[in-house]
């Protein structure tokens, strides 16, 4: 699997492991994996020193993510979720490819719970990337070489085996860091009544293992996996507040040109893979969260 010392790719090959897999996690430099992932050098830009297999399967999570960033550096976003996801295909010899993409492909949908037949029209090099990336593994998958699962997630929070999320651009994040005196003060767009969707970092986990076990060769199949439970940016706000016990003093700035409300059908990974989120209640989330920031803070 790639992008396995990452945030998601940690749970996921914990899951992996926990599931009976022998797993490689590739990593370009020493990183901490999840017990029975076994570590793999190479750099998904150096197709050369990949890993040519042959496995039974790949997990593809390593990516560039942030959107805003991608403004900056489009190039640089599609040059690694892009030409390293066809270097990957290339390299390594697995009859399934699970693939980590993401809800900003989808742009600013009107229908709402986006199922994945809404069409694509993504606002940002990130979200360019992440569909260009999954139209090189559906393609692939078409010709028969693989069988493919591309999974799209929406807002992934929590923990597993303590760590806690590094992006400390999202929302739930901040608010952890105001609460634990990081930050004097979260910065809200408008007045907070956006509504989004969360989803436990392990219960998007347990999609990719279930995922992998499923498909065959020459499948090409998409699927949203989110929790579908919209809250607003105020209501995270206040159950950050109830979880901790302490104040998150926000800020208002002006609304930000965006969707008011982003939330998941995932109805067809339900349905046919079985999967349900278990841990994605908003408190459960956000306790996990703040467990691993205090832990990490001693």
């Amino acid at each position: 699997m790639t992008g396995a010392a990452g945030y998601i790719g940690y749970a996921v090959g914990r899951r992996l492991a926990a599931a009976g897999h022998d797993v490689d996690g590739l990593v370009r430099r020493d990183a901490a994996l999840p017990d029975g992932v076994r570590p793999v050098r190479g750099d998904l830009l150096d197709p050369g020193g990949l890993p040519r297999g042959p496995y039974d399967g790949v997990c593809h999570l390593a990516a560039l993510t942030r959107v805003r960033e991608s403004f900056d550096a489009p190039l640089r976003y599609f040059t690694a979720n892009v030409q390293g996801t066809v270097n990957l295909l290339e390299a390594v010899d697995a009859p399934r490819v699970v693939f980590g993409s993401t809800a900003a492909v989808y742009g600013t949908p009107e229908l709402q719970p986006i199922p994945e037949t809404e069409h694509t029209a993504p606002g940002s090099p990130y979200g360019a990337s992440k569909l260009a990336a999954e139209q090189a593994v559906r393609y692939h998958a078409r010709t028969g070489a693989a069988g493919a699962v591309v999974l799209r997630t929406f807002n992934v929070a929590g923990s597993v085996d303590g760590r806690p999320d590094p992006d400390g651009t999202r929302l739930i994040p901040k608010a952890l860091a105001v609460a634990a005196g990081h930050a004097p003060h979260l910065e809200i767009n408008g007045d907070g009544r956006a509504v989004r969707e969360y989803l436990h970092v392990d219960d998007l986990a347990a999609a990719y293992v279930l995922a992998l076990a499923d498909v065959r060769p020459g499948e090409d199949r998409v699927y949203n996996v989110g929790s579908g439970a919209g809250v607003a940016v105020r209501e995270v706000v206040a159950a950050v507040e109830a979880v901790t016990g302490r104040r998150v003093p926000a800020l208002r700035r002006p609304a930000a040109p965006e969707a008011p409300v982003l939330v998941c059908d995932a109805g067809a990974i339900r349905a046919e893979l079985g999967w349900r989120p278990e841990r994605s209640a908003l408190p459960e989330i956000i306790a996990a969260a703040w467990n691993a920031l205090t832990r990490e803070d001693g």
